[in-house]
């Protein structure tokens, strides 16, 4: 990658503009700057001070096909072919080319964001007053000329004409680079004095203010392109790869030649939401992670194919994101789009059916991908088997919170032919790393933590019932009965019995009840509420104490209101659950006074929650 700081004038830029000669990379965003912002824009102009660099890239690039789109307002010729693509300066360039070109009029808004037209003068006596009158001297009026107050019935000022601009001494910023139109405006003036000052001291050195450049030459890399624009646009909302790919796909020439059209990948995605709004649990799943899951794809089969001594690198990086063509997303957008419609069902089946629950939402990235690696085996019951077994390890050993994008490609790389039951193949890292110890059960308080939801899934799953009305908590009732976690004995009660509060807000305290249950229970001593529910629901305690039993909740402790040994017999029961989703040993380090996890660590991070999560 090249580059060269070259100074060019003002004018310059505005002919560029206006002719498509500078034109913007479809990725970027639309113009929106209000009214004031163009205004003191106008006024750095005439004062001669400094607006900051613009960043220009040389096209020609066959790396870097962005397609082109002319600046708002600009209208270029309908053939025109951009020499530089304007990667910063969007907002400055456009509000510029509105303002000191053609009608003068610019579509912006004021500060509440309501859309308006504005036209830009100078009061010339008083820029003639000195540079810090400039301000004062600028003004914007409404795109007629005419601005008006009384709910429109009174005009304060008329500029709709230049006989009325030049009879009240104010002069039109799009004409500052008219050339022979300016010339004639101040020829026509009565006050020529005023005309020969103001053109002297103001005019002249305006329209040779410099903007300095950084131009980019043809041979920068797509993600350098993508690097320096994160750079320089701290100011805007940042860019990603998706953006960028939107660009370079729509910029195709094969594909263009073959369909007539460009390829729009926002439709395409567009489309693919759709197809998952039945899924409320992919309602997390943003465009990137789509094109991490394509690269994936693309990454491996080119490993795969590779016989070479180095094959090439499976990756989710963001560098390599960028460098997937759209023959490669065309190859894959189909099987993935099925990939994640069978995640979601893949979740369901583990009682996972909106997004808040979902543990990690990155996963279902190397979820999809084993799939489609897969195909129809990870259907049969063995493999099936196993990718449970690698979804609960990442879960349970809270895997997927940092460095995913290396975990992503051993997932990829190991998972399915360990699931497949290959030979000789090593057990996939996430399922060798995954550890979860017997005190990480008194840090997990809320559902900031992926294990907290993951355990939570996991009771779902073993046949948790309501405890009033005898239902499972499957798709349908999870949903009609409002279904969220609560307190098993009321934070109320615990508060009034001096229970310490790690104990009374960890998981071993909680479990899903339905909003009706949770009602029913308020804030009393176990035993009263649970007489209460034996009386409003009409049902045996015997009855009952089964319903409690798929929760893992001991009745007998839970009926005397012991809530020591309630606790100690609940939380050995949830290492059992998680020994059994793991396929590991739980180690015991509670009892020794050597806890591994300590409580307080995780306090902070999850505090928030903690109210949502109340009686």
């Amino acid at each position: 990658m090249g580059f060269q700081t070259p100074l060019h004038e003002l004018s310059d830029y505005l002919k560029w503009t206006r002719s498509g000669k500078v034109q913007l990379p479809d990725f970027q965003r639309g113009y929106k700057w209000d009214d004031e912002r163009i205004r003191q824009l106008l006024v750095t102009i005439l004062r001669g001070h400094p607006l900051g660099v613009v960043m220009l890239l040389k096209t020609g690039n066959e790396q870097v096909r962005f397609k082109p789109k002319p600046l708002e307002g600009a209208d270029p010729p309908a053939d025109a072919v951009p020499e530089h693509l304007l990667l910063d300066g969007q907002q400055r360039l456009t509000s510029l080319t509105q303002a000191l070109s053609g009608s003068g009029v610019v579509s912006t808004m004021d500060s509440r964001g309501k859309l308006l037209e504005r036209c830009y003068f100078v009061d010339m006596r008083l820029a003639l007053e000195g540079e810090d009158r400039i301000d004062d001297a600028v003004v914007s009026v409404p795109g007629d000329g005419v601005v008006r107050t009384n709910f429109g019935k009174d005009v304060v000022r008329d500029l709709s004409t230049p006989e009325k601009q030049r009879e009240a001494g104010y002069f039109p910023l799009r004409l500052l680079f008219g050339g022979a139109e300016t010339v004639n405006w101040l020829f026509a003036c009565q006050d020529t004095d005023l005309a020969s000052q103001f053109h002297a001291e103001v005019l002249q050195s305006a329209t040779t203010y410099n903007i300095p450049a950084i131009e980019l030459d043809n041979a920068t890399s797509k993600a350098a392109v993508a690097t320096v624009f994160e750079k320089v646009n701290t100011g805007g909302l940042s860019l990603n790869v998706f953006e960028l790919l939107t660009a370079t796909f729509a910029g195709d020439k094969d594909y263009f030649d073959a369909n007539g059209t460009d390829f729009r990948l926002n439709d395409d995605w567009q489309d693919a939401l759709r197809k998952f709004a039945a899924y409320p649990v992919l309602g997390g799943l943003e465009s990137t992670d789509f094109l991490q899951a394509v690269t994936l794809l693309a990454t491996f089969e080119r490993n795969q194919e590779d016989t070479s001594a180095r094959p090439a690198a499976v990756s989710a990086k963001r560098e390599d994101v960028l460098k997937l063509t759209l023959a490669d997303y065309l190859e894959w957008v189909g099987p993935l789009r099925e990939a994640f419609i069978w995640a979601a069902d893949f979740l369901a089946d583990r009682h996972i059916f909106d997004v808040r629950f979902l543990p990690y939402p990155k996963q279902l990235v190397p979820l999809a991908v084993i799939r489609v690696v897969m195909g129809a085996d990870a259907d049969l019951i063995g493999p099936r088997e196993r990718i449970i077994r690698w979804f609960w390890c990442g879960i349970l050993g809270e895997l997927y919170g940092s460095a995913i994008e290396t975990r992503f490609v051993r997932d990829v790389e190991q998972v399915p032919a360990w699931a497949r039951g290959d030979e000789d193949v090593v057990t996939p890292y996430t399922v060798q790393d995954a550890t979860f110890v017997e005190s990480r059960l008194h840090s997990l308080r809320t559902r900031n933590a992926a294990a907290y939801k993951g355990i939570y899934a996991l009771l779902l799953a073993r046949g948790a019932r309501d405890w009033m009305e005898d239902k499972a908590f499957d798709k349908v009732q999870y949903v009609n009965l409002a279904v969220d976690i609560h307190h098993i004995f009321p934070q109320k009660w615990c508060a009034d019995q001096q229970v310490d509060e790690e104990l009374r807000e960890s998981i071993v305290n909680k479990t899903a009840l339905s909003a009706r249950t949770n009602r029913t229970i308020g804030g009393v001593a176990p035993s009263a509420y649970l007489a209460k529910i034996e009386q409003k629901a009409q049902i045996s305690a015997t009855a009952l104490d089964d319903l409690l039993d798929t929760h893992l909740v001991p009745a007998r402790h839970l009926r005397a209101d012991d809530f020591a040994t309630y606790f100690a017999t609940r939380r050995e029961s949830l290492c059992r659950l998680v020994e059994d989703a793991m396929g590991k040993t739980v180690p015991r380090d509670i009892d020794d006074g050597a806890a591994e996890e300590d409580s307080a660590r995780f306090a902070a991070a999850e505090v928030a929650e903690t109210a949502e999560e109340g009686d």
